[in-house]
């Protein structure tokens, strides 16, 4: 059954930089929008032909921190050979006009793809997946210099490895003392799993929480980015497509639940089909909401009613 979501503040703590765990950052509980226009015509970030980020790799990742804004993006030249996914940072005074940092790349010894960021005690922890669709987890003290701590270890309910094969997207996010990991396979289902230390990683349940369907706009794949909190409730940022052949279109949407283990998906995605938009984030900048998609550029879009 689809259900219409019903938002009325909502502040990711990966994205607004909150100590601790998905929670509400506004006290005046800003209203949610129910829709957004579609984006400027120039986009606000591209790849540069020739260079190492020629082309911008899925999903890129924003942090506002005050007033600073920061984005880590995956680069690569598909002119160079072996190919390979290097981490990127761009930084921004308003979350529109970005500058590449001088120190870019800031890996590009080992594959960095589909990442996204978390900012727990004073580190920065970033999900991201490595070569092979291999999910893998890297640390930094100043979101700048980054180690690599491996790949992140997954276990079925029962302690056993998860099967062979790709396992990616992650979504990580520290809640209640607790590390909460969301991974999709093959972008045919997503799978919650937990751990107190970072190290093993141990599924909720062997069944995945979200899979393709029944509305079209996911009706083949499926893949969640971004995790947010209001209250007793959670709303995920996924992207999804229902297309039998390559290019597959793809489209942004909603999904809502209590417990991160049973979903209701919006009836529709927050932008149309046709215009192939992935990879989503919803941020407020202090004043209003914003969408931003970030494969295979960069676009915003603003709330339909609220243009600036």
């Amino acid at each position: 059954m689809s259900i219409k979501i019903n938002v009325a503040a909502i502040c990711l703590a990966v994205v607004c930089a909150a100590p601790d765990g998905p929670r509400s950052g506004f006290a005046d509980e800003p209203a949610f929008p129910k829709a957004f226009a579609a984006s400027e015509t120039e986009p606000l970030f591209t790849g540069r032909p020739g260079e190492w980020d020629a082309k911008i790799r899925e999903r890129g990742w924003i942090l506002r921190e005050g007033s600073q804004w920061r984005m880590w993006y995956t680069g690569y030249n598909p002119d160079v050979q072996p190919l390979t996914m290097k981490l990127g940072l761009a930084t921004s005074s308003d979350g529109i006009h970005w500058k590449r940092s001088s120190q870019n790349p800031l890996v590009d010894e080992y594959w960095v793809e589909d990442m996204m960021v978390v900012r727990h005690d004073g580190r920065y922890y970033m999900f991201a997946e490595g070569a092979q669709d291999q999910a893998q987890l890297l640390t930094s003290v100043d979101g700048d210099s980054w180690h690599r701590e491996g790949t992140l270890d997954v276990r079925l309910s029962s302690g056993q490895p998860i099967p062979p094969g790709p396992f990616g997207t992650p979504v990580g996010f520290h809640e209640n003392g607790v590390w909460n990991l969301l991974y999709e396979r093959r972008d045919l289902g997503v799978w919650l799993a937990r751990s107190a230390d970072l190290r093993t990683w141990t599924n909720v349940r062997d069944e995945p929480v979200l899979v393709p369907g029944p509305s079209d706009y996911d009706g083949r794949m499926l893949a969640l980015n971004q995790i947010q909190k209001l209250g007793d409730r959670y709303v995920a940022v996924l992207h999804g497509t229902g297309d039998e052949q390559k290019p597959r279109r793809w489209a942004t949407y909603l999904a809502e639940s209590r417990d991160l283990l049973t979903w209701q998906k919006s009836p529709e995605p927050l932008r149309p089909i046709s215009e192939n938009k992935s990879s989503g984030l919803l941020l407020h900048d202090g004043s209003r909401w914003r969408f931003y998609t970030t494969h295979d550029r960069v676009d915003l879009h603003w709330p339909l009613v609220e243009r600036p």
